[in-house]
Order: C-alpha cells, then sequence, then structure tokens
C-alpha cells in the first residue's frame, strides 16, 4: 500500500498538523464533541479514551457517486453526516465519521445478507486490505468544517468454509464494515496490522485530536479577532 493515502487531511484542514495556537495544557481538557451516528464501535472507542460525548443519530444517502475514489467518498459521508447535525448543535463541535474496507480497488461496505459477508470473508482471506475512515468536524467559529481521512493497512487470514459459516452465524459480520469486527471474534483472524487500530475500528484517535485541536484553534483566533 502506498505511504501518501496514509492520515491524508483534505484541502479544508491540511494545515491541522501546523502550529498549534491553544494554550498546550488547555488543550489538554478535551471539549465535550457531539457524534453524528449511533455506531456503538465509534462510542466504545470515544468512552475508552475519556472523550466526552454525546450521540446524536443522523440518516444521509450514502450512494457513491460514480467514479468516486474511496478516500473522497468517506471523507464526503463524514461530511453528509456532521452537516446533518450541526443545526442542532450550534455551540459545539460536531463529529462525522464513515469506515469502509478496500480490497483490490474495491470498496467493501457493510453486507447486505449473509451470503455477501461470506463472499466478502472469502475476498479477504489470506491477503492485505486498507481501512480509510473519513473524519469530519464541524466547529463553533464561522461554522467551519474541517475533513481528513486515516488509512490502514491488514493482513486477513485464509479462513476455511467451516471458519467463514461460523462466524457469519455469529450475526458479528453483518453491521461491519468488511464483513469483520477486528475488536470482536472477528479479532482471531488478524494476522497483522500497519497503522491505527482505532482506525480499523471506526474513529482514528490521533486524527480525530488532531483536527479538534485546530477547531479550537480557529475558535479561539475568531474569538480574539472579533473583540
Amino acid at each position: 500500500m502506498e505511504d501518501s493515502l496514509r492520515n491524508q487531511i483534505s484541502k479544508t484542514s491540511r494545515d491541522a498538523a501546523g502550529e498549534r495556537h491553544v494554550d498546550s495544557v488547555s488543550a489538554l481538557n478535551l471539549p465535550r464533541i457531539v457524534l453524528a451516528s449511533t455506531s456503538p464501535r465509534r462510542a466504545e472507542i470515544l468512552r475508552t479514551i475519556g472523550w466526552p460525548f454525546e450521540t446524536f443519530p443522523v440518516e444521509i444517502d450514502e450512494s457513491r457517486n460514480r467514479g468516486e475514489g474511496a478516500q473522497t467518498y468517506v471523507e464526503r459521508l463524514a461530511r453528509d453526516k456532521a452537516e446533518a447535525a450541526a443545526p442542532h448543535f450550534p455551540s459545539r463541535i460536531v463529529l462525522g465519521a464513515d469506515t469502509v474496507v478496500v480490497v483490490d480497488n474495491e470498496i467493501l461496505g457493510k453486507p447486505e445478507d449473509e451470503s455477501q459477508a461470506r463472499q466478502m470473508l472469502r475476498d479477504l482471506g489470506g491477503r492485505w486490505h486498507q481501512v480509510l475512515t473519513g473524519v469530519a468536524l464541524i466547529g463553533i467559529a464561522n461554522n467551519n468544517t474541517f475533513v481528513a481521512h486515516a488509512a490502514t493497512d491488514v493482513k486477513f487470514a485464509k479462513l476455511g468454509d467451516a471458519e467463514i459459516d461460523w462466524y457469519v452465524s455469529t450475526g458479528e459480520p453483518m453491521d461491519k464494515a468488511g464483513g469483520y469486527a477486528i475488536q470482536g471474534l472477528g479479532a482471531r483472524f488478524i494476522e497483522e496490522i500497519k497503522g491505527e487500530y482505532f482506525n480499523v475500528m471506526g474513529l482514528p484517535v490521533r486524527l480525530l485530536y488532531d483536527l479538534v485541536t485546530r477547531v479550537r484553534e480557529e475558535n479561539e483566533i475568531s474569538r480574539t479577532t472579533s473583540r
């Protein structure tokens, strides 16, 4: 996999790793965010790292545009989710995220049925694939939007038919991008990863932290210039 695909930040947030204007101590006090999702995995990640949040369910059209690449696709869906929730929370930072699995340039979302889940597991077996998560934040000042994505390479074990049938029978693959959960029963099939573990679960923590820092910098600049 190309290193250039890892942790790329789109034009709206390309300088997220630039100079820090927020005081280093105050930056450690994480702001309470709104998670525009009912994903139990993303909520679990935020709880694990001690990030205060609340959830707000949104519904968007997740259809892929013709000719749309995987990175563009996950960033667009993340942005759409954040934008759907933001009007309800004008004074809060809103987070949208979306995750897909990519193998042979094909995007694997959540399987529609058990047959498709089995096929996904066969396609992934004994090979490397890439997990992409788009992250979008809408800040307070000027309603600025910051969008980026992270990438993690994952080596999946080659599974026999009995293993595939057993795993599908557990129901775990049915609501997971790519048809597996690295944090669940599917962990036994993961041979190696290159990149952030939490990104495979559905939310790249370091990227989120960088973007939130950028949002807070913009908010501070806005408050200073408006005085």
